[in-house]
């Protein structure tokens, strides 16, 4: 059964959001039409979406934003609706807020197309964002407004079938740095070796000298245990490699080390196999094709997955980048320094390019916790941080989504700086069967 949808005009901003809310999420076919003697005489399941209602029918006021077409500040005032923060506020239609509108600033993150401040490596700050300042960052909003949308339109008709949404988990490990002391080169274990020396880190010293000549394993060779969890838990895993020429931010292993490749391709036996794309990739995007070509020699097979090192995204300039060089999914929509929604969903959303105002086929995966966020940024405990992680949970189960967190296989190195962190992780995974069972 189709939905009729009213609208004055055309637009490619409005296509897009009712496209997300009707088609994938809620799982209707929709037909838009701007000839009100066409909707009025429609006897099926019909909204108007426009500044006016007609007489009885399914009315939701609309808001300017998705009928223009360039970028401009955006007068946004807050309320709250059913205990979930709303903007873009109206006093006529259904719900006191224009649900499309709001989704639509929060998807194509619209704030980070204006003037803003950045952090010391260039990114977009969370504090600067509005979910942060409104205390909503924790709340998959979008997804809330997308169920009051469905409220509306089961009142009204009763009869319409939705698509069943299920809470579901997908496990992603970031492999900035494959190993702590092996395969480094001469120079750069050299080089780490008299640093030990200097700064008195004799700890540091005695495990690189056991790991590189003794054969002690390298403390940053988690990969058996993430795979022991991966395969325990028959979990969908992703693995996303940084095989990018070393730099001030891309300090991994060479992708030309044989012990470095033989792993890569071990693990792509089991899991998925993602790019990492460099930093240097931001200033150079041509490094990205380069990167994307050595990652698919080594493991004999397309890459169409991405994560940003460093989370770094400049709108839209990285998007585009990663679209010319045939990528198709990536997972770097979220804040390094906190956990929860940076574009405000949990559901995964097709990446629209508001400066040329156009829709694309990038499938955006948004991820809500990192470990580094919860540790290195927010000073967390671990008990402290298996509670955060535990809300984020429970608030993407309110609203049957996608949880994504993102690991380090270092950070499986229970010693030092990650001391007392052995449980987080398992008992993350573990909180998440024992919920779903």
């Amino acid at each position: 059964m189709d939905l009729l949808i009213y609208s004055e005009t055309k637009s490619i901003r409005l296509s897009y959001i009712f496209h997300h809310v009707f088609n994938r999420v809620l799982g209707l076919d929709i037909k838009i039409t701007h000839d009100t003697d066409v909707f009025n005489q429609t006897q099926s399941p019909k909204i108007n979406y426009s500044k006016k209602a007609f007489s009885d029918e399914l009315f939701f006021y609309a808001s300017d934003i998705l009928f223009e077409k360039d970028i401009k500040h955006q007068n946004i005032t807050f309320s709250v609706y059913n205990d979930i923060k709303i903007f873009f506020l109206c006093n006529k239609g259904v719900l006191p807020f224009d649900p499309f509108a709001a989704s639509f600033y929060m998807l194509t993150r619209y704030e980070e197309y204006m003037p803003h401040a950045k952090d010391k490596i260039g990114r977009f700050r969370v504090e600067d964002s509005i979910a942060f300042k409104e205390s909503f960052i924790k709340v998959p909003v979008v997804d809330h407004w997308i169920l009051f949308i469905k409220e509306k339109l089961l009142n009204h008709f009763p009869n319409l079938s939705f698509k069943k949404q299920t809470f579901t988990f997908i496990n992603t490990i970031d492999i900035d740095n494959a190993y702590a002391y092996l395969e480094k080169g001469f120079f750069r274990t050299l080089g780490g070796a008299v640093i030990d020396i200097v700064r008195l880190n004799f700890n540091n010293f005695l495990n690189r000298i056991k790991s590189l000549f003794l054969h002690i394993k390298d403390p940053y060779d988690t990969y058996d245990e993430l795979l022991r969890i991966h395969n325990q838990y028959q979990l969908k895993t992703i693995f996303f490699f940084l095989v990018a020429n070393y730099g001030v931010y891309d300090k991994n292993i060479s992708p030309f080390k044989d012990k470095f490749r033989k792993k890569i391709q071990d693990i792509s036996t089991h899991c998925d196999i993602g790019i990492h794309a460099s930093f240097s990739s931001i200033k150079y995007p041509g490094n990205l094709f380069i990167e994307i070509k050595r990652l698919e020699e080594i493991i004999g097979g397309n890459i169409l997955m991405n994560r940003q090192h460093f989370l770094y995204l400049n709108m839209p300039s990285n998007y585009r980048n990663l679209i010319k060089n045939g990528i198709k999914y990536d997972y770097s929509m979220g804040f390094p320094s906190h956990p929860g929604f940076r574009a405000g969903t949990s559901y995964n959303f097709y990446f629209f390019d508001l400066t040329s105002n156009s829709t694309s086929d990038l499938l955006l995966h948004p991820f809500s916790v990192m470990d580094v966020s919860l540790k290195n940024y927010l000073n967390l405990t671990p008990t402290q941080s298996l509670d955060w992680v535990k809300e984020v949970i429970q608030n993407i189960k309110n609203v049957n989504g996608t949880f994504i967190s993102i690991w380090h296989n270092e950070t499986l190195y229970y010693e030092y700086s990650w001391k007392k962190w052995d449980s987080v992780y398992e008992d993350m995974i573990k909180f998440i069967v024992n919920e779903t069972n």
